[in-house]
């Protein structure tokens, strides 16, 4: 660190800077003065620096001054220590006094002599190495100095020569550049300050390259050829200050230095546009003319041809020596001739005429062509003129104009109009609808559940059963009915005219036709899959008089149907705005649920019909709602799922399930194993881990959760699945799948998946025992699952009868209001005390 300027700092015996500030002050006094080396301060910082009350410094030329005194040995302290090459430490037995020497060298360049000394103290090995630090600084910086100072000498000589050459240079008029081997201008003189109008100050130091005329030129191997010859020349484009590009003859000579070795090279520069012009300019013509990707065919007055290029060539199978001397018109098809006097009128008028011609080729066979025709003045002293023809085969882009239109206004999977072209469709039916004073009606049909379809047998297998549903959908409607795709499994249907007073059950009646014909079963692959379809309907003027408001109505109504049930259709009614509002509300609250400690967990006991105890317990989530109450599950888990929301959710059910059977544990009660649902969102590679590190936060073994999986979830990405459900087996955890029977997945995933439990739907076992086809049903799943060697449990059971027929079909755990409602944590504890479920329902 420098000094401040103004402040003399010379450190006492007892001052203690640390070796940063000492540092600091060593940089200045060696490199910081003007006037040389402080000798005075460079001592006196060592005697800080070892708490010594002498020390010495001297440049190597001032070595030979050295004496010995009565107080300071450094004659002969400097002389043991060159000798020794080192630090040398001696001690004056006559007065008990310490010293430390060493010789300053950087590589075998000798700088000078340090010492200090004169305590009675001895010096310990950290004074030692501190001593050796410090003088190495001293000795890079005094080096650094004197390389210093002789470059100065060394440029200063050096600027004498360069003055003297530049003088000389800049008399020569043609313009003269030198460089340095690695491109860089050393030096300009007038003749090239004149050509390119940058002065001396302004491009000596830049590279050559700045004079290029484009980025990309590279005169790399005229450089190479220069440095392997001596000399070299080229005609090339440069570029002045101006920006003006010229072409200039540069010639390349090698400048040596004294010993004959490469240092640069020497530049002759001459502008020779001039000469260049005119052939450039014809060359040019020649090349586009001929290089041209249009066809270009040049006329006499006469429109007698007497050149083509190649393209023309090469539209129309005409060579140039066929053609020449034939009229122009003989190239255009003889049913569009007629044109020829609608071009006549523009050309006269000096104009140029373009447009659409039928170009016949050589075959005979024509081809839509895009032209422009002109006459140009050859010869304007003379008056002799010249047609031009330019044209290009067109059929290539009205092929794809058309293709654009298609696939702008049609769905690319169906073939049916898209949402592009749906408002313009709208428009014209309402416009009909008013003139003749009728009613209009949309449909807004949603496929329910279509992702599953989507996630498990792939996008080309979904595209071929929506194809199937579209044409379903079209066989179904009247010929003047429209019917679009707006995107994924969403359908429009128009009906445009509604006559007499029951337009509502006519509007009922087709859209219970259009939910028929979706639900035929339908083949993929080597599956049948059963679709349903949810309807919303609004009628025109009565919801609304344009299409928009028409769309957005239908589609609330859609999704009151979706609530309703699958499969069913309702119409559009003022008071599903407010619902629609209260479910924007919901989705609101529900998001700050997790923050706000709104969720809790009940527990429903699962009871073993071996011995009739609570073996088990599955985890159900609650949400109290500020102002509200209790939501149903019903109402919020939807709305989870589809935002997304679920995977926090569940994240924080298995983190509370986790942490209240640990404080079960703790409280010295049993621990039952606790099942927990798991949604097709939380099926991530990282859910094995994350689960796994919410029992290691709670000291519980894997066997304490059993995690519920419906088959949609196996419906995403089924190989995915199964491979996250076996690292979930392998880690102990117990699987069961719940809704068996309810949804897609073929019996012969079983065989695959690493399951303990199968749960029989609550859908299932409603019906029994009096219902033959649930009964059946209920007995074939137990005698699947025996087969499999799974332990089968039953939902729902709300009745003794029930209870008696699972237990005589061999179900092992049974779940319902029978047993027990869903209790909060505490009230189960009190089960868990006895063992045994409340008191029958």
């Amino acid at each position: 660190m420098a000094p401040e300027h103004g402040i003399a700092f010379i450190p006492g015996i007892h001052a203690g800077p640390s070796d940063f500030e000492l540092s600091g002050q060593l940089y200045a006094a060696v490199l910081q003065r003007e006037d040389g080396v402080c000798t005075a301060s460079v001592a006196a910082l060592f005697r800080c620096a070892l708490a010594s009350p002498h020390a010495c410094f001297c440049a190597d030329t001032e070595c030979a001054t050295l004496a010995d005194t009565a107080e300071t040995p450094w004659a002969s302290l400097f002389a043991d220590a060159r000798r020794r090459g080192s630090v040398l430490p001696k001690s004056d037995t006559s007065d008990g006094r310490h010293w430390l020497a060493m010789p300053l060298v950087f590589g075998e360049e000798a700088l000078g002599f340090i010492g200090v000394g004169g305590r009675t103290a001895a010096y310990d090995t950290a004074a030692l190495r501190r001593f050796a630090n410090f003088a190495s600084l001293l000795a890079g910086l005094l080096k650094s100095r004197r390389s210093e100072e002789r470059r100065l000498v060394a440029l200063t000589r050096s600027e004498a020569s360069v003055r003297q050459q530049t003088q000389m240079l800049a008399q020569i008029r043609d313009s003269l550049i030198t460089l340095d081997r690695e491109g860089f201008i050393t030096s300009w003189n007038r003749g090239a300050e004149s050509l390119f109008g940058y002065t001396a100050e302004e491009i000596v130091g830049q590279h050559i390259l700045v004079l290029y005329a484009e980025d990309g030129d590279d005169d790399d191997d005229a450089f190479n050829h220069c440095f392997e010859r001596g000399s070299h020349s080229m005609t090339v484009r440069r570029r002045k200050k101006s920006g003006e590009r010229f072409w200039a003859s540069v010639s390349w000579s090698l400048a040596r230095d004294e010993q004959g070795k490469p240092v640069g090279l020497i530049g002759y520069i001459v502008d020779i546009s001039a000469q260049l012009a005119a052939s450039e300019t014809l060359h040019l013509h020649a090349r586009i003319f001929e290089q041209n990707n249009d066809a270009i065919v040049v006329t006499d007055a006469h429109w007698r041809i007497v050149s083509v290029n190649r393209a023309f060539t090469r539209l129309t199978g005409w060579s140039a020596d066929e053609i020449s001397g034939r009229h122009a018109l003989r190239l255009v098809e003889r049913s569009r001739a007629r044109q020829r006097h609608g071009i006549a009128h523009p050309l006269q008028n000096g104009e140029v005429w373009r447009g659409s011609l039928p170009v016949r080729r050589k075959t005979g066979a024509a081809f839509p062509a895009r032209a422009s025709i002109s006459l140009v003045d050859a010869q304007p002293a003379t008056g002799t003129r010249h047609g031009c023809i330019v044209f290009s085969d067109d059929s290539e882009r009205q092929k794809a104009a058309r293709e654009i239109e298609r696939l702008a206004f049609c769905d690319a999977v169906t073939g049916l109009p898209n949402r592009s072209q749906l408002p313009s469709l709208l428009r014209q039916a309402l416009a009909g609808a008013t003139r003749s004073g009728q009613r209009s009606a949309l449909l807004f049909v949603d496929l329910d559940r279509f992702k599953n379809i989507n996630d498990s047998f792939g996008h080309r297998a979904a595209d071929a059963l929506l194809r199937e549903i579209g044409c379903r959908i079209s066989a179904t409607l009247a010929p003047q009915d429209i019917v679009a795709r707006l995107g994924s499994d969403e359908f429009v249907v128009v009906l445009p005219r509604l006559a007499g007073p029951d337009h509502r059950e006519q509007v009922r009646d087709t859209a219970h036709r259009l939910l028929a014909s979706i639900a035929v079963p339908a083949s993929v692959g080597a599956h049948e899959v059963m679709l349903s379809a949810s309807i919303g309907i609004s009628v025109f003027p009565d919801d609304g008089t344009d299409g928009e408001s028409l769309l957005k109505k239908a589609d609330t109504a859609m999704y009151r149907a979706k609530r309703a049930r699958s499969g069913s259709c309702v119409f559009y009614t003022h008071d599903m705005e407010d619902d629609a509002f209260a479910q924007l509300r919901l989705e609101s609250d529900l998001r700050r649920a997790l923050e706000r400690d709104e969720l809790s967990l009940h527990f429903q006991p699962q009871i073993s019909l071996a011995n009739g105890r609570v073996t088990a317990a599955e985890a159900l989530l609650r949400w109290q709602r500020p102002g509200i109450g209790m939501v149903s599950p019903a109402q919020f888990i939807p709305i989870a799922e589809e935002t997304g929301l679920i995977v926090r959710m569940g994240e924080w059910m298995i983190d509370a399930v986790c942490r209240q059977i640990a404080a079960w544990r703790d409280a010295s009660l049993p621990v039952v194993r606790v099942a927990v649902n798991l949604s097709a969102r939380e099926f991530v590679p990282e859910l094995p881990a994350k689960i796994l590190d919410a029992l290691a936060r709670y000291a519980l073994p894997p066997s304490a959760l059993e995690l519920e999986i419906t088959e949609s979830v196996l419906m995403s990405n089924s190989e995915r699945t199964v491979s996250i459900m076996q690292a979930l087996r392998d880690a102990g955890l117990r699987l069961a799948l719940d809704d068996f029977g309810t949804g897609y997945s073929s019996l012969s995933y079983l065989k695959r998946l690493p399951i303990d439990t199968l749960k029989i739907d609550r859908s299932f076992v409603r019906g029994i025992p009096d219902d033959h086809d649930d009964s059946a049903l209920a007995r074939a799943i137990v005698g699947l699952a025996k087969n499999l060697r799974l332990s089968v449990i039953a939902e729902g059971v709300e009745t003794a009868e029930q209870a008696a027929f699972l237990r005589d079909a061999g179900c092992d755990d049974m779940q319902g209001y029978y047993f027990s409602r869903p209790l909060p944590a505490a009230a189960f504890t009190l089960i868990l005390r006895t063992g045994q479920p409340p008191a029958s329902a």
